[in-house]
């Protein structure tokens, strides 16, 4: 059981200097050259899938992006394994904390709710279910019968829209309004099983711990402050089941300070081009030059990330010319520049063609095919 705390004292300011200024200056170009991209949404979008299969992957588990865009659409091939619908946790919380305002994350309601000890705020949209379950049972009242059992039954089903609305919300990453035993319990955790959870493994403390070193560190360098923050993250070992939070509330310091204000910073994808070795020192300085390293790898991916997409795109259209309005290829276009990889089923889905006519709109742009199978095939850009 850890006891120490993360201390902050005797930080290696001299070495820590330089490569702060490296990954801060790379890292202001790439937020500064996506907020005037004309790629910016789509770029955003490839980031949260390929920061969610790297979380998978520091954690010691793979998850081929392909399965992961499909599983999100609904078009899973196979049955999803535990390791897909891990990474699908990451992509959805990566896109509640991009939709959010910049410092909602990090504020007292954001982080309850993120790290699974808060209500969250009702949905706005079309009635679901669980509403009409209600209507149903009142309407079954308002018939004249008197029979028991059908009341009763019409309250056991009514019961049970509720409970599949709300699965099918949670499941689609909507927010769902907390039930009245939840709300009464807003700030308290649900008891654990000792099954799958250490019992001695005080999550509250280390939490605690881990908000102390965000303040402590409020008036240092927003990217050595993130650096510190990485590493104590991983030093605290905050959450049992849950590693891959820290670094999206990182991500989330960084958009909310300005320094990544127009995307969610994809820590995961940078970390792993950084040796386990360096990520797991001993030494906490070796440990903080391996973070600022990793801040510094995911702004470089970024922007090699973003001028390929920009130059894909820019081909795509050349084979727009001369179309006419009613062409559904712009649609693909941007179906294409979200997606790592789209399938004919998603292209179906999206555009409302035929699936031969997806083929031949696939054709036309020159997709590459990119699983090289004859079955449940998925295209992408070059």
């Amino acid at each position: 059981m850890k006891t120490m705390a993360y201390t902050l004292d005797k930080l290696p300011l001299e070495t820590l200097i330089g490569p702060v200024a490296r990954a801060t200056e790379v890292l202001v170009r790439l937020d500064e050259r996506v907020a005037r991209s004309p790629v910016r949404d789509g770029f955003v979008e490839r980031q949260h899938f390929a920061d969610a299969a790297s979380a998978l992957w520091l954690a010691g588990e793979l998850v081929h992006v392909e399965d992961l865009v499909l599983h999100d659409a609904h078009m899973d091939i196979r049955t999803p394994t535990h390791e897909l619908t891990r990474a699908h946790a990451v992509l959805r919380t990566r896109r509640r904390i991009f939709a959010q305002k910049p410092d909602w994350a990090l504020s007292r309601d954001g982080f309850l709710t993120l790290t699974g000890r808060g209500g969250v705020t009702p949905a706005s949209g079309p009635k679901s279910r669980e509403g009409q379950g209600v209507v149903a049972a009142s309407a079954v009242e308002a018939d004249g019968r008197d029979d028991a059992e059908d009341d009763r039954l019409a309250e056991e089903f009514a019961e049970i829209d509720a409970v599949l609305a709300r699965s099918s919300k949670i499941l689609s990453g909507a927010d769902v309004p907390a039930r009245k035993e939840e709300t009464s319990r807003r700030d308290r955790p649900e008891p654990q099983d000792g099954l799958i959870y250490d019992l001695d493994w005080n999550e509250e403390e280390r939490l605690a711990e881990w908000q102390a070193v965000l303040a402590e560190t409020k008036e240092l360098p927003v990217v050595l402050r993130s650096a510190i923050l990485l590493d104590a993250w991983t030093d605290i070992e905050v959450l049992q089941h849950a590693a891959w939070l820290g670094p999206l509330l990182v991500a989330a310091l960084l958009r909310q300070e300005g320094l990544a204000a127009n995307h969610l910073a994809s820590l995961h994808l940078g970390a792993k081009n950084i040796p386990r070795e360096r990520r797991r020192a001993r030494n906490r300085s070796d440990r903080l030059l391996a973070c600022l390293d990793a801040i510094h790898d995911t702004a470089v991916a970024g922007l090699k990330e973003h001028d390929r997409l920009v130059l894909a795109k820019s081909q795509m259209e050349r084979r727009l010319r001369e179309r006419r309005a009613s062409s559904k290829l712009p649609g693909l276009v941007e179906l294409v520049m979200s997606r790592p990889l789209v399938s004919a089923g998603m292209i179906q889905d999206r555009l409302k063609v035929t699936k031969q006519g997806a083929l031949n709109m696939v054709g036309e742009l020159g997709l590459r095919e990119m699983t090289g199978r004859g079955r449940f095939r998925a295209w992408g850009i070059v």
